[in-house]
C-alpha cells in the first residue's frame, strides 16, 4: 500500500506496542486518547495488520462519522476493509439496492473471513435482521456443468425460482442491479456480489456457458468460470415485489440477529465518540416506536419493535461482551503523544515556514493533479508529497503528516463511486416484443413474432430461435446465439413516423439500399478527412500553460474536483496550450440538490 511507510511508523511507537500487549481480553474496555485527526483510524490499520488473526470493528455514531472512517481506513489497508451500513429507514427492509446490497456482501465477506477492518454505525449493531440465518442457504453459485453435483446450479427453471425467492425482478431486458431475464435457454442476471451481470447458457438441464454482457449494448462480452449471485433482500421478497408468488414465507420470530451476535468472539470493537454511540441507540430505539406506530395507523403489519432492534440495555450488554476500545476517553490508560498540526489556513507563507522547519514534514494529497500543483507552489522546500487521501493530519515523534484539504480548507470528497451500474435510458436496450419492427444485418426490415423451439437434427434436439416475418408472410428463424445480427427498428420521431415498409426474403433491395448507405458514409467520411485535414494546418493561438498563481487559486477552492471534472479540465487546458484550433464539445450535468 502506498501510505504503509505511515503504518511503519505507527507501529514503532512504544504507546502502540503498549496497546497491543495491554489490548483487553472479550468483556474488558480500555480507554486511549491522544490521537488527533486521523491517527484513530491509522492505529487501528497499524494494530489490524500486527494481529491478522483478530477482526477489528469500528462504531461511529453517524452514518457520516462512518464514511469517514471507511475512506481513511481503505486508503490504509486497501479491500481488507469494509462497511455494514445501516438501513436508511427503521423498518424491516432496505429499499436502497446500493446499501441492501453493501450489507449482503460485506456480510458475506465477514462470513468468509475476507474482512480484517469493519466500520459501521451505533444504529447499525442495534438493527436486527435475518441476513444471516438466509446468506448461506440461499447463496447461489452458477457454473457450466448439470445439475448440482457437478456444478451448474439445477436446471434453468430451478434457477428462475430460487431468483424469485432471493427477491430478484423478473424483466424484460435487465438494465439494473436486482434483475433477471429468461429468453428460450437464456437466463441474464445482475446480483450483489456480482463484478458484472452474467448471461447464462443452458442446453436442457446443463449450464453450456457463462459469459459477461454488457448493460447498454446488452452483447456477450468474456467468459467467466463461475458467478455468485447473493440475495436481494434479507427479508425475503415483500409482497410488492416481483415474482412474489415464489417469495420464500418471512422469517419466524427468533430468527433475526444483529451484527453484534455475527462477529468473531475475539473482535476487538473500537468506540468512536463513545458516549454518543449510546445515545445514537437510545434515540434509534425512540423513533422505531413511532416509526411503527405510524406504520399500524396506516394500516400496515410491522414487525413488532423488538425483532427490529435490540432493546438499548440488550445492546450494551451485547457490547460489553467484546474486547473494546475506546478512543479519546477522558478516562485513558494509554495516552499517545501526537499533537494535531498547527492550521495553515491558505497562507502558503506560512506553509513553507511550517514545512521548512522540524520535524520532516510529508503532505498527503487526494490526486495526482493536487500534487502537482502542490510541488509547483512548494518549489525546492523540504516536504515529501504523497498520494493518500486521509482526513485530518497530525504530529507523530519525528514526523509531521498535513493533508491537501486541511491546508487550503477544502471539502474533503466522501461520496464513493456507485457499486452497481445501470444502463443508459436508450431505446436501444429495451425488450423486444411480438409485433415489433426489427432490422436483421442480412435481410432488412421484418416484423418479430416471438420466440419458438424447434427440432434440430435426428436425435431429438431443440434450439430456440427468434422468429422473424418479412414481406409475403416469409418467416426467418434467428438462433438466439445469433441475435447480435437483429435489432429494434428506429427511425426519427419514431412514435410519429409512419410504419415500414417490409423487405422480402431473398429479394435484392435491402443489399441495394446498404449499398447506396455505404457509399454515402464513405463521401461523408472522406468530406470529415479533408475538414480535418485543413484544421490539422491551421494556426491558431496557444495559451501559456499555468503559473504557480493559477495553481495556488485552483488548489484554494473550497470543493475537490471529481475524476471526471479533473480529466475535463486536464484535456480542455492541453488542447488551449496547443497552436492548432481546439476541436472539443464538453457536455456536463449541473445535478440537483
Amino acid at each position: 500500500m502506498p501510505l504503509d511507510f505511515l503504518l511503519d511508523r505507527f507501529s514503532e511507537l512504544s504507546d502502540t506496542r503498549a496497546l497491543v500487549e495491554r489490548l483487553p481480553p472479550s468483556g474488558m474496555r480500555l480507554a486511549v486518547s491522544g490521537l488527533p485527526g486521523s491517527a484513530p483510524a491509522v492505529l487501528v490499520s497499524a494494530l489490524a495488520r500486527q494481529l491478522p488473526q483478530r477482526v477489528f470493528v469500528c462504531v461511529a455514531p453517524t452514518a457520516t462519522d462512518a464514511e469517514r472512517w471507511l475512506a481513511d481506513v481503505a486508503t490504509l489497508v486497501g479491500e481488507a476493509a469494509a462497511l455494514y451500513p445501516q438501513r436508511e429507514a427503521l423498518g424491516a427492509e432496505e429499499a436502497h439496492f446500493e446499501i441492501a446490497g453493501e450489507r449482503i456482501e460485506t456480510l458475506e465477506a465477514l462470513l468468509r473471513a475476507r474482512v480484517r477492518i469493519l466500520v459501521t454505525t451505533a444504529r447499525a449493531t442495534a438493527e436486527r435482521t435475518a441476513v444471516p440465518s438466509a446468506l448461506a442457504a440461499m447463496r447461489m453459485v452458477l457454473k457450466p456443468g448439470r445439475g448440482k453435483g457437478k456444478g451448474g446450479g439445477g436446471s434453468l427453471s430451478d434457477v428462475v425460482r430460487r431468483l424469485a425467492e432471493m427477491g430478484y425482478a423478473r424483466v424484460p431486458t435487465v438494465t439494473e442491479v436486482a434483475q433477471f431475464s429468461v429468453r428460450g435457454g437464456i437466463l441474464d442476471v445482475y446480483g450483489f456480489g456480482m463484478a458484472a451481470p452474467a448471461r447464462v447458457e443452458w442446453w436442457g438441464d446443463e449450464i453450456l456457458s457463462l459469459r459477461t454482457f454488457d448493460l447498454d449494448t446488452q452483447r456477450s462480452g468474456e467468459p467467466v468460470e463461475q458467478v455468485t449471485v447473493l440475495p436481494v433482500r434479507s427479508e425475503g421478497v415483500g409482497a410488492g415485489s416481483v415474482g412474489a408468488q415464489h417469495a420464500a414465507p418471512p422469517p419466524r420470530t427468533g430468527q433475526r440477529q444483529s451484527l453484534l451476535d455475527l462477529l468473531p468472539g475475539d473482535a476487538v470493537v473500537v468506540l468512536d465518540q463513545e458516549s454518543a454511540l449510546e445515545q445514537e441507540v437510545e434515540r434509534t430505539w425512540a423513533d422505531a416506536a413511532h416509526h411503527l406506530e405510524v406504520a399500524r395507523r396506516l394500516g400496515e403489519e410491522p414487525l413488532p419493535r423488538e425483532e427490529l432492534f435490540l432493546e438499548p440495555a440488550a445492546w450494551r450488554a451485547r457490547l460489553g461482551g467484546f474486547a473494546r476500545v475506546a478512543v479519546n476517553a477522558g478516562d485513558a490508560a494509554v495516552r499517545f503523544s501526537l499533537a494535531p498540526p498547527d492550521a495553515v489556513d491558505r497562507d502558503m507563507r506560512r506553509l513553507r515556514q511550517i514545512v521548512a522547519g522540524a520535524p520532516p514534514t510529508v503532505i498527503l494529497c487526494d490526486n495526482e493533479g493536487q500534487l502537482e500543483r502542490l510541488e509547483e507552489l512548494l518549489g525546492s522546500d523540504r516536504a515529501t508529497l504523497a498520494i493518500g487521501a486521509l482526513d485530518g493530519g497530525f504530529i507523530l515523534p519525528g514526523l509531521r503528516i498535513l493533508t491537501d484539504h486541511e491546508i487550503f480548507r477544502r471539502a474533503r470528497r466522501l461520496r464513493r463511486p456507485r457499486r452497481y451500474r445501470t444502463a443508459a435510458p436508450t431505446a436501444a436496450t429495451r425488450a423486444l416484443e411480438p409485433g415489433d419492427y426489427v432490422v436483421h444485418l442480412e435481410h432488412g426490415i421484418g416484423i418479430y413474432r416471438g420466440l419458438q423451439t424447434i427440432p434440430v437434427g435426428a436425435e431429438g434436439g431443440t434450439l430456440e430461435v427468434a422468429v422473424v416475418e418479412y414481406e409475403g408472410g416469409d418467416r426467418l428463424n434467428v438462433p438466439l446465439y445469433r441475435l447480435d445480427q437483429l435489432e429494434a427498428y428506429r427511425a426519427a420521431g419514431d412514435g410519429d413516423a409512419p410504419p415500414p415498409r417490409l423487405h422480402r426474403l431473398g429479394a435484392t433491395t435491402w443489399q441495394r439500399q446498404r449499398d447506396k448507405t455505404r457509399t454515402a458514409i464513405r463521401k461523408m467520411a472522406a468530406d470529415l478527412l479533408d475538414l480535418y485535414a485543413r484544421r490539422q494546418l491551421a494556426s491558431g493561438f496557444a495559451f501559456p500553460p499555468d503559473t504557480a498563481w493559477q495553481r495556488e487559486l485552483e488548489s484554494a477552492f473550497l470543493y475537490e474536483d471529481t475524476p471526471d471534472q479533473r480529466r475535463a479540465t486536464e484535456e480542455v487546458k492541453r488542447d488551449l496550450e496547443r497552436a492548432r484550433p481546439m476541436d472539443r464539445l464538453l457536455v456536463g450535468d449541473v445535478g440537483y440538490g
